[in-house]
């Protein structure tokens, strides 16, 4: 690990806080054990959330690493924090869908549980006081949120990470729903994947049950939130075992 020094937060979001370091291209994530749902409406604590956040996101961003995908992530520093290229956020949350739940069944009334014949990739404007509105590439180039560019590479990226996730997954017994990829600029103009990749970020459901083993436990209190999470952090980390 290299030598750095945090210093002080310069942004706090509903799941993680950021800190500023001894080197302007740097940043230090730290997550929080926040649960939010709703744009925020629903809000809960939960001891561990944080850390099971951090070891998830962290292996799961390595693994993309070895397999190509240019992203923020340097390295896990400690079980709550992790090392990232400063990033300038696009306002744009990227959501690819494999099969159909959540939001998309209320929007369009088709039925829960279609496996799509392809990746279904959504974009939606990053705006809390909005509900984080879906908008069309269109949007994203009229009002400057984006060049043509810009999604020509959010969206390959995002295809090569639902391939590279469901092979990482399948072998684990668990099924990739669905998920959302936010990305940024570093200071020297590089497009890269950033955020966070977990139980928070990702619809994981089990292959044999069924179980819900993300955030959706939380979402419609459906109880053993933080079990889901321990179960996704089981079959990672056993999986070099």
């Amino acid at each position: 690990m290299g030598k750095f020094t945090q210093k002080d937060m310069i942004y706090e979001g509903k799941a993680k806080r950021l800190y500023s370091t001894d080197d302007p291209d740097t940043a230090v994530v730290e997550y929080k054990d926040s649960f939010t749902a709703f744009n925020g409406e629903k809000r809960a604590e939960m001891s561990g959330k944080g850390r099971l956040n951090n070891l998830i996101s962290s292996e799961i961003f390595g693994y993309l690493a070895e397999n190509g995908v240019p992203l923020h992530f340097i390295e896990k520093i400690d079980d709550l924090r992790q090392l990232a290229v400063m990033v300038k956020i696009f306002p744009l949350e990227v959501v690819v869908r494999n099969i159909t739940t959540g939001s998309i069944v209320k929007r369009l009334g088709v039925a829960e549980g279609m496996k799509l014949p392809r990746p279904l990739v959504e974009f939606y404007y990053k705006d809390d006081a909005l509900g984080d509105p879906i908008v069309t590439e269109d949007h994203a180039l009229i009002f400057g949120w984006a060049s043509e560019d810009d999604l020509a590479q959010i969206k390959k990226i995002t295809l090569d990470v639902n391939e590279l996730l469901k092979k990482l997954f399948e072998p684990l017994g668990v099924v990739l729903v669905d998920f959302k990829l936010e990305f940024g600029r570093d200071a020297k103009g590089a497009l890269l994947l950033a955020d966070e990749i977990s139980p928070d970020t990702c619809r994981f459901w089990d292959s044999s049950t069924g179980d819900r083993l993300d955030k959706d436990r939380f979402r419609k209190d459906m109880g053993n939130v933080m079990g889901a999470y321990e179960e996704i952090w089981s079959r990672l980390s056993a999986r070099k075992k």
